[in-house]
């Protein structure tokens, strides 16, 4: 996985959402043992407790779950990992529609543009 850190957000959060991605869309696989949190954060090239941090959310979140003796694991609760996937792409949407409205485009020619990629898109 490739760690990219853009100023403006803070690192945790910025690990916290990359992971939160990779866990919604099978890049760690349901019910997987999650690497450690030394491991995760010497990857990223980040601080143990900022790592953390960032796990510690994803747990709140019930996107993972801690096992004292066995480390951290994935969710298998695949209705929990479909709202995520779902939360991401209506975000991803949002941002679309904004940045066409930027252009004067409407929701709809927006859509329209779309489909008009998909078809021309082999």
């Amino acid at each position: 996985m490739k760690w990219e850190f853009q100023d403006g957000l803070p690192i945790w959060q910025q690990l916290y959402e990359t992971l939160r991605r990779e866990i919604s869309t099978g890049g760690y696989a349901p019910g997987s043992k999650m690497p450690a949190v030394r491991e995760l954060a010497a990857q990223a090239g980040v601080n143990p407790n900022t790592m953390q941090r960032a796990l510690s959310q994803l747990e709140s979140d019930g996107l993972l779950i801690t096992n004292r003796t066995a480390g951290r694991t994935v969710t298998e609760d695949s209705q929990t990992l479909q709202q995520v996937r779902r939360e991401l792409a209506q975000r991803q949407v949002q941002t679309y529609l904004q940045q066409m409205a930027l252009l004067g485009y409407t929701a709809g020619e927006a859509a329209q543009l779309l489909i008009q990629e998909k078809e021309e898109t082999p």
